[in-house]
């Protein structure tokens, strides 16, 4: 998959991709997989994109509020032959027309009280001022179908947090998977998979290890492997 990014700009980065890894464990149960998907927060459109490749069936909804990203995530769309629809806007403010059967996204997620980066497009796309941990699930819950599928990674140091307001809005945590720098190293990044009205008990997956030395782990190198992206950075 051939992606265009800024080269001065926000990129995507593993997250994503141990994201795309997590949903595509946690599809495998079901047989048919269709409807429509929306990726929240697209950035340069990677997530969507690699679960639409993967899920033809799926209708493919991006929803982005910086509009060098609108361009990226609509460009790439086009580059890969996959279609997909544009929600241009602030995803708490922006009204859809439809639910959804699929909400993905890796979010803006570091709290606003860590130093933050000068660059405007880095900021916003990574710190969650404008968009709030508990404003955004009680979003996903609104615009998400009865037992509609709710992927999305976040701070492991929130997730008391996580827990919390997913509860609140009656989206039941089904999945779990933490991430650790190295097997010695504790988690930093928490994967989730909930589904909204249901019952099911919580599964709690093996962790992803990204290092042993200095370089990528076999299964983080299968993960890069299962994903087949190419970067290409453009000025903006």
């Amino acid at each position: 998959m051939l992606l265009y990014q800024p080269s001065n700009g926000y990129c995507y980065n593993s997250d994503t991709h141990f994201l795309y890894n997590f949903i595509s464990i946690n599809l495998e149960k079901f047989k048919n997989i269709k409807g429509d998907l929306l990726d929240i927060g697209s950035g340069s459109g990677i997530l969507g994109l690699l679960v639409s490749r993967d899920y033809e069936k799926l209708s493919l909804n991006q929803c982005e509020i910086q509009n060098v990203f609108q361009e990226f995530s609509s460009r790439n769309a086009a580059c890969n032959k996959i279609e997909a629809k544009m929600h241009k806007g602030s995803f708490l403010e922006l009204n859809f027309d439809k639910q959804f059967d699929i909400c993905v996204s890796n979010p803006p997620f570091y709290h606003s009280d860590v130093i933050k980066s000068e660059n405007e497009i880095k900021r916003i796309a990574r710190y969650n001022d404008n968009m709030p941990l508990r404003d955004f699930i009680k979003k996903v819950s609104k615009i998400l179908k009865s037992n509609g599928k709710f992927f999305f990674c976040y701070d492991v140091k929130q997730l008391n947090e996580i827990i919390f307001y997913l509860k609140e809005y009656k989206l039941n945590i089904e999945s779990l998977q933490f991430v650790h720098p190295k097997k010695d190293k504790d988690a930093t990044l928490v994967l989730v998979y909930a589904r909204k009205n249901s019952k099911s008990l919580l599964s709690v997956l093996k962790p992803v290890v990204v290092f042993e030395d200095e370089d990528f782990t076999q299964e983080v190198q299968e993960i890069y492997k299962k994903s087949s992206t190419h970067s290409i950075k453009v000025e903006v």
